[in-house]
């Protein structure tokens, strides 16, 4: 996870806040292409993309907005079946 800002809630723990990007460990740049020094993206290493989805709840209270290139290649890549399927391969 990296996101355009971070909020320290009641327990002192720091969440994502703002916009959300996907992202993923010893990458310097999220899924959408964005790089995190550039764009001055702060990184959550802790937190798994489902816990930062605003209809979760949870670790999601800050967040504004998922970016849907993010979203796009996230969970395309979680899924265990293709996006297309082969009707009729060529033999």
């Amino acid at each position: 996870m990296a996101a355009t800002d971070d909020r320290i809630d009641d327990d002192g723990a720091r969440l994502p806040a703002g916009e959300v990007h996907g992202w993923h460990r010893g990458q310097n740049q999220t899924v959408c292409g964005l790089s995190l020094h550039r764009s001055r993206l702060r990184t959550f290493p802790g937190l798994s993309w489902a816990d930062v989805q605003p209809e979760s709840g949870g670790s999601a209270d800050y967040v504004a907005q998922v970016c849907p290139r993010c979203r796009a290649g996230v969970e395309g890549r979680t899924s265990k079946r293709r996006p297309w399927s082969r009707d009729s391969p060529r033999p």
